[in-house]
């Protein structure tokens, strides 16, 4: 199972606590929001990785929600924000691009040029965006290892019922280095928010990622 610096639990406890604001956060739910950044401010996790958990949110839950839960952990931590973000500069877009490739076929592995294909025929400025935007800007910063956003992302997903895109991140995250119980964990967390009637749907989900048969990780 994989380490890393929020521990190697199956679900580190300030991690479990990073997924499950993720959830949260997809299910509009901001007392508990509050509540769990409240907590983590309380412990020794890393005031980058939280933030990191949170600028990522706008990609899978917008502007709106991600501004809300800045301006909450912005109250509760007692830190102001750092003046600027050198990572979040335009003059980097080359980088971004380079990173972005990296990051989007770490995550789909064997299917990156279908998908890269799919997303085109929807749309160019799409696929252009989810590489640069998406998988090079965003995911690609340093600050939260690519397995531990994968885990926060399975349960955004889960937690809004995307269930196309929550088959492609489980996968991510095993791709990106997550353990099964790790991802099962972050699913579970995810489903807590989703209504009854949606959960087998959802999970069976994570049943067909687990019987793939395409060897490209371990999922036992």
């Amino acid at each position: 199972m994989t380490s890393g610096p929020l521990g190697d639990a199956a679900v580190a406890p300030a991690l479990e606590v990073l997924v499950r604001i993720s959830a949260s956060i997809a299910a509009s739910d901001w007392d508990a929001v509050e509540g769990d950044l409240g907590h983590l401010s309380d412990t020794n996790c890393p005031l980058e990785v939280v933030e990191e958990m949170i600028l990522q949110l706008y990609l899978f839950v917008g502007f709106p929600a991600a501004l809300t839960a800045a301006g909450i952990w912005r109250k509760l931590c007692g830190h102001a924000a750092i003046e600027t973000d050198p990572l979040a500069v335009p003059d980097r877009l080359e980088e971004w691009e380079r990173r972005g490739v990296t990051v989007c076929r770490t995550v789909y592995g064997s299917s990156y040029e279908a998908l890269r294909a799919n997303v085109s025929a929807t749309h160019p400025a799409l696929d252009r965006w989810m590489v640069l935007e998406g998988y090079g800007k965003v995911l690609g910063r340093p600050g939260l290892p690519l397995w531990q956003r994968e885990l926060c992302i399975v349960a955004m997903l889960a937690a809004g019922g995307w269930e196309q895109q929550l088959h492609s991140h489980l996968k991510g995250a095993l791709r990106a280095g997550a353990g099964s119980e790790q991802v099962e964990r972050a699913l579970e967390i995810g489903l807590e928010r989703v209504d009854p009637s949606q959960v087998g749907r959802l999970r069976a989900v994570w049943t067909r990622v687990r019987t793939s048969v395409d060897g490209e990780y371990d999922v036992h």
